[in-house]
């Protein structure tokens, strides 16, 4: 008998999609101290663009301190990596994106991934490596985590970075940028000058036409 503990179980926030029937699904992955809720806002910006999509924006498994009503993929104390930090958050995810594609009768080619911050460092790490290939990875103010494993698949990328982000700074950006192109990932980069931590129109534009033509 397995003495493993159960997963914690993710839930959050959904749109449906405007058609009434989902032929896609794109699931939002927060950053650290947010919630589902705060990222779900970004769907009304593309919901009438992918008609077919379902959206849905689960809130991290665990509370955040000292952010009353944020949740945390993983924690940054306690000595532990960021590289830790995605590999123990990864079953987490990866759990619920399985049971969210049965629940919609989709597989993976019909999956995007949008992720800000933490949600980001999570999407990029969790996407390439499904054993089946998703439609794409939207990474928005986030970071590439070296974890030392190489990606199982390639699915195309978009990363848009800020600046002036302070917590995430734009040499994360950079770094991604030139080890996602050196491992052979379609790769799409936005950097908007003078935007700190957040996603400005020019994020959201990109993704929706991203997200539109890897969905079609």
């Amino acid at each position: 008998m397995s003495t493993d503990a159960p997963l914690p179980a993710l839930d959050g926030p959904r749109v449906p999609p405007l058609s009434g029937t989902a032929r896609s699904l794109v699931i939002l992955a927060h950053g650290y101290g947010s919630n589902g809720a705060d990222l779900i806002g970004l769907v009304p910006h593309w919901r009438e663009a992918l008609a077919d999509t379902a959206f849905v924006s689960p809130n991290a498994p665990y509370d955040c301190p000292g952010a009353p009503g944020g949740f945390q993929w993983w924690g940054f104390g306690a000595g532990g990596t960021r590289s830790d930090g995605v590999k123990s958050a990864a079953p987490i995810l990866d759990a619920f994106i399985d049971a969210e594609l049965a629940r919609l009768g989709l597989g993976d080619d019909r999956l995007a991934l949008v992720g800000f911050s933490q949600g980001t460092m999570l999407s990029l790490y969790v996407g390439p490596r499904r054993e089946r290939q998703i439609a794409g990875i939207v990474g928005l103010s986030g970071a590439l985590i070296d974890t030392g494993e190489a990606p199982r698949t390639r699915p195309p990328i978009l990363l848009v970075h800020g600046d002036e982000d302070p917590m995430v700074p734009i040499d994360a950006f950079y770094r991604a940028k030139e080890t996602l192109e050196r491992e052979g990932f379609e790769l799409t980069t936005h950097v908007s000058p003078g935007l700190g931590h957040g996603v400005d129109l020019a994020g959201l534009t990109l993704g929706k036409r991203f997200l539109s033509r890897v969905l079609a």
